[in-house]
């Protein structure tokens, strides 16, 4: 066992990463993995099944305990984004450096490719049984589905447009309030399972037109393994390019959400706690000029 824990520390010093912003990035790219893996898992079960090992509400709740699952294997590390539009939020707060947006991004997709690798492999033989030997993007005995998102055939890209902002913008406004140390903060630990709890609720009530993407690393990096591993280029240009769609409305959501929460939430509770804070300072001022002149 003492031998054991040597190699152990060994190895540890050998691959331990000093670089801060490459250890969060890992971490990212860890927790969006679990994110995809757990969440499109349960998306393959469900079509591949035929609907007979899950349904709507189970990948629901898969999203929604995957993120909370993700974000508290890197939370501690790297914050737990798992999300590009929540990176850029928090760094349009001023609260994230923006140096951490492009990398985060990159890593958050590059876990999401890998979390939708890992789904391929784990269903590889059913994939191929339910297309008949093809791998098929869109129609009847479609797999692309699986593994990022596609609009229902009612959906314009306008409306999908909207859709996705408007599904980011409340992602944003929730997160931002369980997060804001001034507007009841959630206990320490229970983030994650908020955070969770607030995937779940917009999957359910925002999940029918376009599948709730509300992430462009979650459908980009399973977009990007899907092209190579069969699926063609049809991944990019199916439905009138709708990838552009689930990559750049989620950033204008962001936005909106930030805007959103703090003219009607954040400026406030900030400005009150800032009162508070300078009417705390100006009685020790007075405190202690009082104290000097009774001396």
């Amino acid at each position: 066992m003492g031998r054991q824990k040597v190699y152990l520390e060994k190895l540890a010093r050998s691959f331990q990463i000093r670089n801060l912003l490459l250890r969060q990035a890992l971490a990212e790219c860890l927790g969006t993995l679990i994110l995809v893996m757990f969440g499109c898992g349960a998306v393959a079960q469900l079509v591949l099944s035929g609907g007979s090992h899950g349904m709507f509400l189970t990948v629901n709740f898969a999203f929604g305990f995957a993120a909370t699952l993700g974000i508290l294997v890197c939370g501690q590390v790297s914050g737990g984004h798992l999300n590009p539009a929540v990176t850029f939020a928090l760094c349009l707060l001023g609260r994230e450096r923006w140096r951490k947006f492009p990398m985060y991004f990159a890593f958050q997709t590059l876990g999401a490719f890998l979390g939708s690798a890992i789904i391929f492999g784990l269903y590889f033989d059913a994939l191929w049984d339910y297309g008949h030997g093809d791998l098929i993007v869109i129609g009847k005995n479609a797999t692309a589905g699986i593994f990022a998102t596609y609009p229902s055939p009612h959906l314009t890209i306008v409306n999908g447009f909207f859709d996705q902002m408007i599904g980011t913008a409340a992602l944003i406004v929730c997160i931002l309030a369980i997060v804001d140390p001034y507007n009841n903060p959630i206990p320490r630990g229970l983030e994650a399972f908020t955070v969770g709890f607030v995937v779940l609720v917009i999957g359910l009530s925002m999940g029918f037109n376009s599948g709730y993407a509300v992430n462009p690393a979650r459908d980009l990096g399973p977009r990007l393994f899907t092209a190579l591993a069969g699926w063609g280029s049809e991944v990019f240009s199916a439905c009138k390019y709708w990838f552009f769609v689930p990559i750049f409305a989620p950033f204008l959501g962001t936005i909106v959400g930030v805007i959103v929460y703090q003219l009607m939430v954040g400026f406030h509770v900030e400005g009150e706690a800032r009162e508070k804070q300078e009417q705390e300072e100006e009685r020790i001022k007075l405190s202690n000029v009082s104290s000097k002149d009774m001396a």
